[in-house]
């Protein structure tokens, strides 16, 4: 089992400052915009913020539900009016801060103590809890940080000004992807028992890999947004479709409940039109081929219509260095996606005992363990 030490403790307390930090933000950019009259612009923040947190909520209470055995109605009753006001995930940061400081500073005790205060149960206390945490966070970055920060550059290069609030909004956005990407694969080497160590070259790696495929995409949208808002907004649409579509062909088992487990499908459906998502745990290198080599097309497809077409804005929005930062974000990230998974992907998954059914590097064995609810949520 895998430990949980020090740099992980500051790694959380990181990940907290930044969650604070993006709250104030938020806020901060959506007061600015309602002063000085752009009230749709301050609306849609506001929007997203307030999207992303329901889904956080519903979520976050909804496992607590399913981890208490014999729950308590009136514990069960207190924690819905703590996720009803919206704080649910500080009370798992409470728990995750309480657990991750008695694992990673306290000493092991060399006497008899009792299960709960055993070392080995602490920290599989902490890694849990954390595991729960970057599942929400995920879904924060992409109901959230990700489109805002679509909305954010598209915004700076349609009226071609710039102000402090907004580059503060765009430098939160991609702090918040930075973090939930490389804090989501950290928990998932730690929870999966099968998982490889997640080193610091594997993570700057998987951390490029994602951003810089993640940029050019977003830049790109909002070149065909300043094009069309219909067309950005029915190709958004369409791809959602597409990723709902697939994940509910995926006959996906995450959640217990019916409705919650629609609502996961949909969830999912959106983190698919930004970056890969495997659902399943299982073979990938086909999808992910067929996903990143239509994103490309895409991707090229819009800079095409621009060279060609050139609008008259083109010069306005500084198009050049727009279309450069596009493709060299695109050609830096498919490098680093082919690196990560040619030398830090991890090459088994299964224990040795079940390798016979599935030894491709991308599966999950089908008799593993119980290993908590990352075995159904599984993002490479």
């Amino acid at each position: 089992m895998m430990k949980f030490c020090k740099q992980d403790f500051i790694f959380l307390v990181g990940g907290i400052i930044i969650h604070v930090v993006d709250i104030g933000v938020d806020f901060w950019v959506a007061s600015k915009y309602f002063c000085e009259g752009q009230y749709y612009w301050g609306i849609l923040i506001l929007c997203f913020r307030g999207l992303s947190s329901v889904v956080i909520q519903l979520f976050s209470y909804e496992w607590f539900k399913n981890d208490f055995e014999n729950p308590d109605p009136e514990k069960l009753k207190w924690i819905f009016l703590v996720h009803f006001f919206h704080c649910g995930i500080f009370i798992r940061y409470w728990f995750a801060l309480k657990y991750s400081y008695q694992a990673a500073f306290k000493q092991n005790s060399n006497g008899v103590v009792s299960e709960r205060e055993h070392p080995n149960f602490i920290h599989k206390q902490a890694i849990d809890i954390m595991t729960d945490i970057s599942m929400l966070k995920v879904f924060k970055t992409f109901l959230e940080s990700t489109p805002q920060l679509l909305v954010q550059i598209y915004i700076l290069m349609e009226h071609d000004t710039t102000s402090f609030c907004q580059y503060a909004a765009i430098f939160l956005s991609f702090c918040g992807i930075s973090y939930s990407t490389v804090d989501y694969q950290i928990s998932l080497r730690k929870s999966l028992p099968d998982k490889d160590e997640f080193h610091v070259l594997s993570k700057l790696v998987y951390l490029f890999y994602k951003l810089l495929t993640i940029t050019s995409w977003i830049l790109s949208i909002s070149l065909i947004t300043l094009l069309s808002v219909r067309s950005s907004v029915f190709l958004l649409i369409l791809l959602w479709s597409c990723g709902f579509l697939w994940t509910w062909k995926q006959h996906t088992t995450f959640c217990k409940s019916k409705v919650m487990e629609c609502l996961y499908r949909t969830v999912v459906g959106v983190i698919l039109v930004f970056t890969f998502f495997n659902i399943k745990g299982t073979k990938t290198k086909i999808h992910i081929s067929i996903y990143y080599a239509t994103h490309t097309l895409l991707i090229l497809g819009v800079l095409f219509i621009y060279w060609f077409w050139k609008p008259s804005f083109t010069k306005g929005i500084h198009f050049t260095i727009v279309g450069i930062l596009t493709v060299v974000s695109l050609v830096l990230g498919i490098i680093f996606l082919l690196v990560y998974y040619r030398h830090f992907h991890p090459t088994v998954y299964c224990r040795q005992q079940t390798c016979s059914d599935e030894t491709d590097g991308d599966s999950e064995g089908k008799d593993r363990m119980e290993v908590g609810r990352f075995q159904n949520f599984i993002m490479q």
